[in-house]
């Protein structure tokens, strides 16, 4: 392609987070959690890198399990958020996915349901997400009528913390202590640890890890973690500059005139923009590596281009190398930057943005 503006995707790298999960936790198995594209690297490259190593794979929904099964994967899919309506078991059952019940309806749509095949399903519990989950007071219902089932070869109990990204709050250790007792009794696998907890909270692991965050290399905190802390980025944003001009004191640059020149200053226009992923919300100052130096953004982010000072530059011209984010300059760096957080970053990416993969 033409156009400079590429997102280099290391598989090695997705490859190590996955390893480091698995260290942290040496006794649990482990899901590579590759909903929403794998996080914007690509579902498919991310499920193909993994598959001779990974215990199984998590997606939100059939359509992202669907993709996998169609490109060759062949281990367990778990679909985080469930089936959405009865007519999605019997594709369900015709591609040997597992499913995630956190509903009443759900237990009760699979009640319905006349199959041979045995499912192996996670039962969620809403342990203070409130977002999805069967109430506490609903477990021993829930959990009687799926054992009730002839198509439930498998149950797995699982949660979701709300604040695992917060080290310093109890809530974590309360919700993981409301969990415990709600299932006592019950000599079931359980999941509760995703990226956030398996990094910080190693007392809380248990018999399956759901990586997601940490395999593409970025951490769910705002601080240093020594765990977070050797997490390999696995995507790098990357441009060129395109165009340099010199501008006076007092002139302004970009759209609504935000940005004026306090000296005279050499400015270089970059071939990226929020139609390419990069947020429109990034404040003026947001750091660019242009030639492996830091230089910050200038002005508005445009459609298809940004524009940064090179005035301390004085050696990067047009074809100037770019890093939007990645190796040098860290997503969880950046993201503050838009208000945001790395998920978005990663996510965000257009599909006019060519991922290039390095094995």
């Amino acid at each position: 392609m033409a156009r400079p503006t590429q997102a280099l995707i290391d598989l090695e790298a997705i490859r190590k987070n996955y390893h480091l999960a698995k260290r942290l936790a040496p006794q649990s198995r482990a899901m590579a959690v590759v909903k929403a594209d794998a996080y914007g690297h690509g579902a498919t490259r991310v499920a193909l890198a993994l598959e001779p190593e990974a215990d199984a794979f998590a997606v939100a929904a059939i359509e992202e399990a669907l993709e996998l099964r169609e490109a060759g994967i062949d281990k367990p899919i778990m679909l985080l958020e469930g089936f959405f309506s009865e007519q999605e078991l019997p594709l369900i059952e015709a591609h040997r996915l597992s499913f995630v019940i956190h509903s009443m309806e759900q237990i009760a749509s699979l009640e319905r349901f006349s199959t041979s095949a045995r499912f192996d399903v996670w039962l969620k519990l809403d342990i203070g997400m409130h977002r999805l989950g069967i109430p506490l007071a609903q477990f021993e219902n829930a959990i009687n009528r799926l054992r009730a089932l002839k198509s439930v070869a498998n149950l797995t109990l699982m949660g979701h913390f709300s604040c695992a990204d917060e080290l310093q709050s109890t809530t974590t250790t309360n919700q993981h202590n409301a969990f415990g007792q709600i299932i006592q009794g019950h000599n079931l696998p359980i999941s509760l640890s995703n990226s956030a907890a398996i990094l910080g909270w190693s007392k809380i692991h248990s018999d399956w890890l759901r990586p997601g965050l940490m395999l593409y290399g970025a951490t769910p905190f705002d601080c240093k973690q020594e765990n977070a802390d050797l997490l390999l980025p696995a995507m790098q944003l990357r441009s060129k500059v395109i165009a340099v001009r010199s501008i006076e004191v007092g002139e302004a640059v970009g759209y609504g005139a935000s940005w004026v020149a306090q000296r005279p200053s050499r400015i270089g226009t970059i071939a990226v923009g929020y139609a390419d992923g990069y947020p429109r919300q990034m404040r003026s100052g947001a750091p660019v590596i242009v030639n492996n130096q830091v230089t910050q953004l200038v002005g508005r982010v445009s459609m298809d281009m940004i524009t940064v000072d090179l005035t301390d530059l004085p050696s990067a011209c047009i074809g100037a190398e770019v890093e939007l984010f990645g190796k040098q300059l860290l997503a969880s760096e950046l993201a503050p930057w838009a208000n945001t957080i790395p998920y978005t970053l990663f996510t965000g990416i257009t599909r006019r943005v060519q991922k290039v993969y390095n094995d």
